[in-house]
């Protein structure tokens, strides 16, 4: 077993969940998740996926928004080839996962409902579908005005532990249009206890009124239950300059985080490269960054 900000290709793609979550773990607080949505046009054009470009900027995982796994549209991939993820694999050499969100129909909206696919819903079918799809890991979280809730997440979380082998990310990065707290002590117990391997939080300054106490309190009874914590910079503030990215990442850090994520809300679907590049180089120094950018694939 490796650390993940440390192992070569071939080792990360050989792990199954529990090797992986050990090695995150290993990595103490240093690992980078990229968020890209996959079907939009790269800011680069041609064929080049967003998923390729967070990696050559230090990404250690991705993690694809907006895709209906039924009818998977990736820019940059064969359309005609529905084994998205081994492409995946091929020209990133990281881990991949997908959003799928727990859509709540009774619960009271803030916003306008913005209307899914099934292919993008936690339902027993796309769970399903992801294991055969191979996806190393699923986040259970919501896009805005979706109507997610907590009570919808716990649901799913149950439902994947009997029919998906991969890692379980689940949680809340902002209020996904519904009333009502984003997380509190009782919601990411009941995570737990439905078998989460890591719990979704908002960054340290991302949303209104969660704040460092409340990040050491999610990462003290989840470090105590052997799950892991994943901070997410979900409020289009990927988008703000580096200084910004690299304020959030070290008091994430400071407070125990074990993956720092930041969201696609930046030039065609993507932060800011050079924002990501800012996350790896605050919480892990420009030799493990330089190494999450040079290291080859074919290793």
């Amino acid at each position: 077993m490796k650390r993940l900000i440390s192992a070569q290709t071939s080792d990360i793609l050989a792990m199954d969940a529990s090797a992986l979550k050990k090695s995150i773990k290993a990595s103490e607080g240093r690992v980078v998740l990229s968020e890209n949505f996959a079907p939009r046009e790269t800011f680069v054009g041609g064929e080049v996926t967003n998923s390729e470009i967070a990696r050559a900027f230090g990404a250690d995982m991705i993690l694809l928004n907006g895709v209906d796994v039924f009818n998977p549209e990736i820019y940059g991939l064969d359309q005609e080839d529905s084994g998205f993820v081994g492409q995946l694999h091929k020209y990133v050499g990281r881990p991949i996962g997908v959003n799928l969100e727990p859509v709540d129909q009774s619960v009271a909206m803030l916003e306008s409902r913005d209307e899914l696919v099934k292919g993008r819903q936690a339902n027993l079918d796309t769970i399903q579908h992801i294991e055969k799809l191979g996806l190393d890991f699923v986040c259970f979280t919501g896009n805005p005005g979706t109507g997610v809730s907590n009570k919808e997440i716990i649901a799913s979380i149950e439902l994947a532990k009997k029919h998906y082998t991969g890692l379980i990310i689940a949680g809340k990065m902002h209020g996904a249009g519904v009333s009502g707290p984003i997380v509190d002590m009782e919601t990411v117990q009941s995570f737990i206890d439905a078998g989460a391997d890591i719990i979704l939080v908002p960054s340290i300054g991302s949303v209104p009124g969660f704040d460092a106490q409340n990040l050491k309190d999610v990462v003290q009874l989840a470090h105590e239950n052997d799950t892991l914590v994943m901070t997410a910079i979900g409020t289009s503030q990927e988008g703000s300059d580096a200084d910004m990215i690299r304020d959030m990442a070290l008091q994430n850090k400071i407070c125990g985080a074990d993956i720092q994520h930041i969201g696609d809300a930046g030039y065609a679907g993507l932060a800011p490269a050079e924002n990501i590049y800012a996350l790896s180089k605050a919480i892990r120094g420009v030799r493990h960054t330089a190494g999450a950018m040079a290291r080859s694939i074919n290793r």
